[in-house]
C-alpha cells in the first residue's frame, strides 16, 4: 500500500511543480490545461496552491444577500385580561401586555383579538442584468414580503422592486437601482452533464456570501408535484437555509442554475439539493419581464408515462416518451391530428423521456406561439405543429362509483380474476357516452388492483378495439396473451392501464 501511496504523491508534487517552472506569471488551469486565471481551478503562481479565486473575484459580485420584512398577525395573549396572569406579566415582563397599558386598546376598551409583528427572513440572489438592475431569486424567499432590501458583496444597500414572481417555478424576478453592477451570464443547461464540476454562492444560513464546490449529481429531478413545474439540477455541493435564490455555476463561471431547496430531514445539506436549470429561468424571466407574469397555454391532452408492462402491451421500442391518453375536443392536440394512443418524443427539437418532459417543455413557451411536435403512432414517426393555446378555467368532474350489482358477470380472463365487470347502467350517464363496461367490484388482492384500477373505472377499449358491452369486452381480452392494453376512463379524465 506505501508504494502507490508514494506514487500518488510524487504525481502530485509533479503537477504542481511543472507549471510553476514553465511560467511564474500566469496560472494553469486543471480543466482547459491553457494559462486563464479566469476559469476554473487553477494553480496560484506566487502561492503555488490549488485555488478558485480568481473564477470567484469574477462571479461573487453578481450573487447578493436578500433580507425580507414580512407583517404577520399573531395571536394576542391568550390569558390577558385574568387578573393573576396580569400581575404575573407585569412583574416579569413590564407593562407591554398589560391590558391598562396597552396601545392597542380601541377606544371601547376592547383588545384586538391578533398582534402585528414584523417577521425578518434572509436569503439569496443573482443579478442577472447589470445594466437594468435585475436580480433573480426563488419565489418562496420573497413571498409575501412587504420590504426586499439587497445588499451586495461591497456592502451596498438597496430596496428591491418586484418586476413580477411565477410561483409554479419558484422564480421571481427583482429590480435594483444602482451604478456598477456586477452580473453573470446564463449557461445553456441543457448541456450540462452529470460530473460537471460547480459552485454554489449564497448566503448560507444568513451568515454571509458561501461558497461550496461539488458536482453535478442528477438531472431532470422533480417530486411530480402537478401544479408546479420541475426539471430540477441536483448537486452534492453544500445548499444550506439561506442559499434560496443563490448561483449554481460552472467552472467558466456562467449560471447554470438557482439554488432552490433541498432534501434534509435536518434543514442543514446532507449533499442532496436542487437548482432551478437556466434554460427554464430564462423562459420565465422573459415574460416576466414582458408582462409581470408567465402567460402559459395547453395543447389539450392529458398525458402519463410509459410502464414496463405499457411498453411491452403497445410493443414499443422503449419506455421513452410521454403517452397521450386523452385528447380534448376542440384542442390545439385535435386540430393538430394528435390522438389517444400516441406518444409523443419530441417537442420543438428537444427528446421528450416522460411525461414531466412534455409538460415542462409546453409550460415554457408563451402562449399563441406554436411549437414542433414529434409522436409515435402504429411503429412509425409522424410531425406536425401545434398552437399554444390559453388553458380554460378549471373544472373538477368526479364519476361516483355505481353500487348497482345487478347483471354482472365475473371476467374469465386470469389476471384481471379479482375484478367484476358490468355494462354501463342508464342512470350513470359518464361523460363520453354509455359504450363499454364498468368495474363494479374489485379486491384489494387482485392483479387488476395493482396494476391500477379501480371501482368505477369505466373501460372504454382493450388492444385498442373499442369496447360496447360486456360480451365485446371478454371477446377482446380472450384474444390477447400476455400484457392486455386498457383504456380506461375515470371521472372526467382518461388513463392507459396495462395488466399482465
Amino acid at each position: 500500500m506505501k508504494k502507490p501511496i508514494f506514487l500518488s504523491l510524487a504525481l502530485a508534487t509533479t503537477m504542481l511543480a511543472t507549471p510553476m517552472t514553465a511560467n511564474a506569471q500566469s496560472s494553469w488551469s486543471l480543466f482547459n490545461g491553457k494559462s486563464n486565471s479566469s476559469q476554473g481551478l487553477s494553480i496560484d503562481p506566487t502561492r503555488g496552491v490549488l485555488t478558485l479565486a480568481p473564477l470567484l473575484e469574477r462571479t461573487t459580485p453578481a450573487v447578493v444577500n436578500i433580507s425580507v420584512s414580512t407583517k404577520v398577525k399573531i395571536p394576542s395573549n391568550p390569558f390577558r385580561g385574568n387578573q393573576m396572569s396580569d400581575e404575573f406579566m407585569e412583574r416579569f415582563f413590564g407593562n407591554r401586555d398589560n391590558p391598562s397599558q396597552r396601545d392597542d386598546e380601541n377606544e371601547d376598551g376592547d383588545e384586538d383579538e391578533q398582534d402585528e409583528r414584523t417577521m425578518r427572513s434572509a436569503g439569496s440572489g443573482v443579478i442577472i442584468n447589470a445594466g437594468k438592475g435585475y436580480v433573480l431569486t426563488n419565489f418562496h424567499v420573497i413571498d409575501k414580503a412587504d420590504k426586499i432590501t439587497i445588499t451586495l458583496t461591497d456592502r451596498r444597500t438597496a430596496e428591491a422592486e418586484v418586476v413580477g414572481t411565477d410561483p409554479k417555478t419558484d422564480i421571481a424576478l427583482l429590480k435594483i437601482d444602482l451604478p456598477d453592477l456586477v452580473d453573470v451570464n446564463l449557461a445553456n443547461s441543457d448541456r450540462v452533464k452529470v460530473g460537471d464540476y460547480v459552485i454554489a454562492i449564497g448566503n448560507a444560513f444568513g451568515i454571509g456570501q458561501t461558497v461550496t464546490t461539488g458536482i453535478v449529481s442528477a438531472l431532470g429531478r422533480s417530486s411530480s408535484t402537478q401544479d408546479e413545474y420541475q426539471n430540477f439540477i441536483q448537486t452534492d455541493a453544500a445548499i444550506n437555509k439561506g442559499n434560496s435564490g443563490g448561483a449554481l455555476i460552472n467552472s467558466k463561471g456562467e449560471l447554470v442554475g438557482i439554488n432552490s431547496r433541498i432534501l434534509s430531514r435536518s434543514g442543514g445539506s446532507n449533499g442532496i439539493g436542487f437548482a432551478i436549470p437556466s434554460n427554464m429561468i430564462s423562459g420565465v424571466m422573459d415574460q416576466l419581464i414582458d408582462y409581470g407574469e408567465v402567460r402559459r397555454g395547453r395543447i389539450g391532452v392529458g398525458i402519463q408515462d410509459i410502464s414496463p408492462v405499457l411498453q411491452e402491451a403497445m410493443n414499443l421500442p422503449s419506455r421513452d416518451g410521454a403517452l397521450i391518453r386523452q385528447v380534448d375536443a376542440d384542442s390545439p392536440a385535435e386540430k393538430a391530428g394528435l390522438e389517444v394512443g400516441d406518444v409523443i418524443v419530441k417537442f420543438n427539437g428537444a427528446e421528450i423521456l416522460d411525461s414531466d418532459d412534455i409538460r415542462n417543455a409546453v409550460g415554457a413557451i408563451e402562449r399563441g406561439k406554436r411549437a414542433k411536435i414529434s409522436y409515435i403512432r402504429n411503429g412509425k414517426v409522424h410531425t406536425t405543429k401545434i398552437s399554444i393555446e390559453k388553458a380554460p378555467d378549471e373544472e373538477e368532474a368526479i364519476l361516483e362509483d355505481s353500487d348497482n350489482d345487478n347483471d354482472t358477470t365475473p371476467s374469465s380472463f386470469e389476471a384481471l380474476g379479482g375484478a367484476t365487470f358490468m355494462n354501463i347502467p342508464e342512470d350513470m350517464e359518464p361523460r363520453g357516452g354509455d359504450e363499454g363496461v364498468v368495474i363494479s367490484k374489485i379486491r384489494r388482492s387482485s392483479d387488476a388492483f395493482e396494476a391500477g384500477l379501480r371501482k368505477g373505472d369505466i373501460i372504454r377499449s382493450v388492444n385498442n378495439a373499442d369496447i360496447d358491452d360486456l360480451p365485446s369486452f371478454e371477446a377482446q381480452i380472450a384474444k390477447k396473451k400476455g400484457a392486455i392494453f386498457l383504456s380506461v376512463q375515470r371521472g372526467r379524465n382518461s388513463i392507459f392501464i396495462a395488466v399482465r
